[in-house]
């Protein structure tokens, strides 16, 4: 799909952007690969590492829709992963937050339809379902945005959808470098701010090849879930410290106990396929009508049960101690 094709994404320079542009530079021969962010020392440091004729780097901000519209010129594919993604640095800062994910997240629509873009998708976060916190309440609100994208764009517009995954190991701003920086300081006792936390937990590869493979599913409009294992925060402890003596520090602001990312509420908008599960759209697109049972790739979902939600406290999958070792 990539090959001889332009790929932009947005807050390029963060885990998962260095992530994704190593896949597609090993991988497939995209003619170019633009790096959008504000941060001119990342895309530095990030130019060192990928010392590649096709990488472009332009500064700006998502909440700049005017350059947007200049570096998405020539386009044809976008992933927009940029987001102020800190539960409790949004709770302080609510009007910062909103700027970058909800108006950020109207500005990619507008610019990738102006721009002629052919699909987009945008990272979303376990936190957009029932969400309690700002960070998740405004990636709700940026997911129905790019959902809505596709009545915006008409029918020979760009393509919006939208994969929304949990706790990505290893990822800057997640508990994994925490704790092993104070593992490596000589600490005994790891923070957990509540013993009986769980949550979903996913790999930066595995997330990057979700998103890679749901550009060849999407129609429009899906919210793609992958199925992936969960974790308790007190076996992740006893994985790094062979332990599970630990310093109880509190849930912190904007915090949940567990994390949920089909709530029930849609259970019968939302389809499961063999390795993810599909949102579907609560609204009816003007100029088309599409089936989501069957995706680009000929693969077939069945609705699930009503009232099903995926829990990641009652995922049937968890990661036992020994198989949180072998991912850290």
């Amino acid at each position: 799909m990539f090959n001889n094709k332009s790929v932009l994404i947005t807050g390029g320079t963060g885990s998962f952007g260095h992530a994704f542009v190593r896949r597609l530079l090993e991988h497939y021969n995209p003619s170019k690969v633009v790096v959008y962010s504000r941060d001119e020392l990342k895309q530095y440091e990030m130019g060192q590492v990928f010392p590649d004729s096709r990488m472009r780097f332009f500064i700006g901000d998502v909440r700049d829709l005017d350059r947007l519209k200049v570096a998405m010129n020539g386009i044809d594919y976008v992933v927009h992963a940029a987001a102020l993604k800190q539960v409790p640095a949004a709770e302080y800062n609510p009007m910062e937050c909103i700027k970058t994910n909800i108006i950020g997240g109207q500005n990619v629509v507008e610019a990738a339809i102006a721009a002629g873009i052919k699909r987009v998708i945008a990272l979303s976060t376990d936190k957009a379902a029932n969400p309690i916190n700002l960070y998740g309440a405004t990636k709700l609100a940026s997911d129905k945005l790019f959902v809505a994208g596709n009545n915006m764009s008409g029918r020979d517009g760009p393509r919006f959808s939208v994969v929304r995954y949990g706790n990505v190991a290893g990822s800057r701003g997640s508990v994994v470098p925490l704790y092993q920086k104070l593992v490596a300081e000589g600490r005994e006792r790891l923070p957990v701010t509540h013993p009986e936390m769980t949550r979903f937990w996913i790999t930066l590869e595995q997330g990057v090849d979700f998103v890679i493979k749901n550009f060849d599913r999407m129609h429009g409009g899906e919210i793609f879930i992958p199925k992936i294992p969960s974790m308790r925060v007190v076996d992740l402890v006893e994985a790094m410290t062979g332990s599970r003596d630990y310093d109880d520090i509190g849930i912190r602001p904007g915090e949940k106990l567990h994390e949920i990312m089909v709530p029930g509420e849609v259970s019968h908008q939302t389809l499961e396929f063999h390795d993810h599960y599909v949102i579907t759209p609560a609204i009816a697109f003007f100029d088309r009508e599409l089936d989501y049972h069957t995706n680009r790739l000929g693969e077939k979902g069945q609705p699930v049960a009503d009232g099903f939600e995926y829990h990641s406290g009652t995922n049937p999958d968890f990661l036992d101690i020994d198989a949180l070792k072998a991912l850290l």
